[in-house]
């Protein structure tokens, strides 16, 4: 089963030990707005994709398929 960018997102936050709220403040976003890309009711921007990418060290091949 592949993960989506929801599931990536969570999967890397919860292996780093973070909440919602402490990846939010890292990224300088909300904690809604992390909310609402684990739940895949909303997406990341472009721009948080990219800071997604580098906090996680993954690739956005990776986070994106």
């Amino acid at each position: 089963m592949e993960l989506g960018v929801a599931a990536r997102i969570r999967e890397k936050r919860v292996a780093g030990g973070l909440t919602q709220s402490q990846l939010a403040e890292q990224l300088s976003v909300s904690t809604k707005a992390v909310n609402e890309w684990e739940r895949d009711k909303a997406d990341p921007s472009i721009k948080n994709l990219i800071a997604l990418a580098r906090y996680f060290n993954v690739s956005l091949d990776w986070l994106l398929t």
